[in-house]
């Protein structure tokens, strides 16, 4: 079933696919749009300078009104961002 936050994922994937922004990188998990893999590259010059990070992110039918929930799979520390570690990508 196609709903208004399925179509809008796959338009923003397809916009990720066609001009990927600097330093990250996302697509869906497997055959399930709601569910996406990510990864952050540290930026030059920072303390996460050369660092790869990976993430979850968690849509729900009410995205774009709601955001997703963002794990960090990969160990990092942020002072602006709640600690999950989770155990294998």
């Amino acid at each position: 079933m196609t709903t208004p936050s399925r179509k809008r994922l796959m338009r923003d994937f397809k916009r990720l696919q066609q001009d990927p922004p600097a330093g990250i990188s996302g697509a869906p998990q497997d055959n399930n749009i709601l569910l996406w893999n990510a990864v952050i590259f540290g930026p030059d010059d920072t303390p996460w300078d050369g660092g790869t990070f990976k993430l979850t992110l968690q849509f729900t039918e009410d995205y774009p009104n709601k955001p997703p929930t963002v794990r960090f799979v990969s160990r990092m520390f942020h002072p602006n961002s709640k600690l999950d570690f989770l155990s294998s990508w």
